[in-house]
């Protein structure tokens, strides 16, 4: 049998087919969602590709961004679960409602396969309440206003990954594990016994870092003068999603390697581009490094991190203040942690005082 992983964004969707017992690798693809939008791929791209697979699937995984407070492990869709799911579409409008499209083309040509949902926002459920809260009223705080965090799902994954390097140089303790996410969006998670204790993300994917067209933290007060000059709420999401970030500060491009190259040739904007996120990048990685009380490695992962060995060594130089981590650079790898998650979920015991099924502190309420 296999299980099938769909990573559906706005834009562009990844699929991968799993062998269940050994998570190998049966095939995987990815397209472009053009102005059709996801429905028209599914039917006209994944359906013929997965052809001769249909008869061997027998669960899906989806990659849902946003779970808010109330799903916090992968959790498997009923009726009930997507009602409440289709109510999280506003706190991640660009990333939940391509998901849902997915699952209900599934229910409606494949009703017979078991769908589950696994949450970038689950593996920040641990956070502490010093982490998550917000200086709100109170009031603000019990509608749920808080900082979830995003990406972890790779978080999770970098986490794993860099703890089973750690161990095999013969380190028997967790390592507090600085996991930096950077690609077209960036956060980083500070993790400490396996659990993400902080990260850089916050109620919705725009805050912290600099990113490709996203322009991480900005003074709130900035953004209330923009709307007091006349700019609505719809134009002020327009620019800090679409036209800001990497893309903003060059005003030539938010792809990374572009930059590089046009930085190189003189390109004013692309240096001031570069220089920024690193700027911001160094102090988060300092902000998470205080969360944990020290550092002990520190993994670059998505497009950047994963692939720039200019940026690693640009860190180490520059971050040698911080003690002497283990650095890694770890590809990214959400499908695979999907499928892996959900082969956990379904056997997990529930007896088992220390598994989520039981109710742990990670797994949150249960479907």
């Amino acid at each position: 049998m296999a299980i099938l992983v769909l990573n559906l964004g706005s834009s562009s969707l990844k699929a991968a087919l799993f062998e269940p017992s050994s998570l190998r690798s049966l095939w995987s693809g990815s397209a472009s969602c053009g102005s059709d939008g996801p429905t028209a791929l599914l039917q006209s791209w994944l359906g013929p590709q997965l052809e001769p697979w249909w008869p061997r699937i027998e669960q899906v995984g989806h990659r849902v961004v946003h779970g808010g407070e109330r799903f916090r492990a992968p959790t498997l869709l009923t009726a009930e679960v997507l009602g409440e799911l289709k109510a999280l579409g506003e706190l991640a409008p660009l990333h939940n409602p391509p998901a849902l499209a997915a699952i209900d083309w599934f229910l409606g040509k494949h009703p017979q396969l078991t769908q589950w949902a696994c949450f970038d926002t689950a593996f920040h459920a641990s956070l502490p309440p010093e982490a998550y809260s917000y200086a709100l009223p109170e009031a603000w705080r019990q509608q749920g206003l808080r900082r979830f965090g995003f990406h972890g799902i790779n978080h999770q994954h970098v986490a794993e990954q860099a703890t089973e390097s750690w161990h095999a140089q013969g380190h028997t303790t967790a390592p507090r594990l600085i996991s930096c996410h950077l690609g077209a969006g960036c956060s980083l998670a500070a993790i400490s016994g396996g659990r993400s204790i902080d990260t850089t993300m916050g109620f919705t994917p725009l805050d912290g870092l600099v990113m490709a067209s996203r322009s991480g933290s900005v003074d709130p007060g900035l953004l209330l003068h923009q709307l007091r000059q006349g700019l609505s709420a719809a134009e002020l999401e327009q620019v800090l999603n679409h036209a800001s970030g990497l893309l903003g500060l060059s005003g030539l491009s938010s792809d990374w390697r572009e930059l590089r190259q046009a930085a190189a040739r003189g390109h004013g904007g692309a240096q001031l581009a570069l220089a920024v996120f690193i700027h911001r990048l160094k102090a988060g990685i300092a902000a998470m490094a205080a969360s944990l009380g020290g550092v002990d490695l520190i993994a670059l992962s998505g497009g950047i991190g994963a692939r720039d060995q200019e940026l690693l060594e640009q860190l180490q130089e520059e971050l040698a203040w911080i003690g002497q981590p283990h650095w890694l650079q770890v590809a990214a790898d959400e499908e695979r942690m999907i499928a892996r998650l959900i082969q956990r979920e379904r056997f997990s015991d529930p007896a088992d005082p220390g598994s989520d099924a039981a109710g742990g502190s990670s797994a949150g309420d249960r479907h």
